[in-house]
């Protein structure tokens, strides 16, 4: 189970205020580009869970992950995921023929197939994705990540931090941007439900 607390910056000025106030905690900047999965009669998005695949910093590594039940309420976000890594090379084959994700070794794969049924004449097809550019800072304990998620509809800005005490680490986080004059709200979607959605969330 991940859980993470995440907070919706409303914009550009008050993105780039956060960053400027942690960049002397900044360890690295991560340049993701996403992209997800299903099946050709969306039997994943029916039972609420999502196929990824994850290339960083121009395909020095791939990460496929599952993630299942989401919920994300009051800024908390619990889902389920599983993530393994994969061959950069073999990640841009499936992204450019879906079809040899049902060729390749991989847990992740198995689980599509024997828990949610993907197999035999059901095709993967790829739904498309965005880019994500994440900043990673050392913060009073925590690991904070900023990000800058790039849509073909727009910008959104946001500040998350994976706990297992979410509600403290949300107290503490509302306390500290607000002492900073930072503008933010509760992220009431996941990014894959914003890019889904084709909108920008209100």
């Amino acid at each position: 189970m991940e859980v993470e607390v995440k907070l919706r910056l409303p914009d550009s000025t008050n993105f780039a205020r956060l960053n400027s106030i942690l960049s002397p905690f900044h360890l690295k900047t991560l340049n993701q580009h996403n992209l997800f999965f299903d099946s050709d009669s969306a039997t994943l998005s029916s039972q609420r869970a999502v196929l990824r695949c994850r290339f960083f910093n121009q395909d020095s590594r791939c990460v496929l992950s599952l993630k299942a039940k989401p919920v994300l309420i009051n800024g908390v976000s619990r889902v389920e995921e599983d993530e393994e890594d994969v061959d950069p090379l073999i990640g841009r084959e499936c992204v450019a023929d879906p079809s040899k994700l049902s060729s390749i070794e991989s847990r992740i794969l198995n689980r599509c197939k024997e828990e949610y049924g993907i197999g035999g004449e059901m095709k993967f097809v790829c739904l498309g994705g965005f880019e994500n550019v994440r900043e990673v800072y050392e913060w009073r304990g925590l690991k904070l990540e900023v990000d800058e998620t790039k849509y073909s509809f727009g910008v959104c800005y946001e500040l998350e931090c994976e706990t297992s005490d979410p509600e403290t680490v949300k107290k503490e986080l509302e306390e500290f941007l607000k002492e900073n004059e930072i503008d933010y709200k509760y992220s009431e979607m996941s990014k894959f439900a914003v890019f889904r959605s084709g909108k920008l969330p209100q």
